[in-house]
């Protein structure tokens, strides 16, 4: 199984989970970045660390889950997880993430994020309405 990891595939996917639009994950990234450079970039199939790292950041998952994330392998534990297979490894010991926990608090991230983005864009709106004052 030496099947390539889709990096932009990727970063969609957890993008998405995490609630977070396109145009606000350009935000975050800086000035030199749109809604379109982001949906450029999600059809990569292999993205520059520095840039992963920072997409990572954002949505705050660690990077190497965007470049070693296979749907396919994923669908397969889990399906064998609730198929009753485990061979003997006990998954309550192996995993301390509490997912409600995790989920809450990137909700939280969200709503800050948003909220941030709110605000350049009132900002954005006053310096408009400044201009066409004079």
């Amino acid at each position: 199984m030496n099947e390539k990891i889709h990096h932009g595939r990727n970063i969609k996917r957890f993008r998405e989970m995490m609630g977070i639009k396109q145009e606000a994950l350009a935000h975050e990234l800086g000035d030199d970045w749109s809604q379109k450079k982001i949906s450029l970039l999600e059809q990569k199939e292999e993205v520059e660390d520095d840039l992963l790292r920072q997409v990572a950041a954002i949505l705050k998952v660690p990077a190497e889950a965007i470049k070693s994330f296979n749907e396919e392998t994923a669908i397969n534990f889990f399906n064998s997880s609730f198929n009753g297979q485990f061979s003997g490894v006990n998954y309550h010991t192996t995993f301390n993430v509490n997912p409600i926990e995790k989920w809450v608090e990137a909700l939280e991230e969200n709503k800050k994020l948003y909220e941030r983005l709110l605000e350049a864009e009132r900002e954005k709106v006053e310096i408009l309405k400044k201009v066409l004052e004079k």
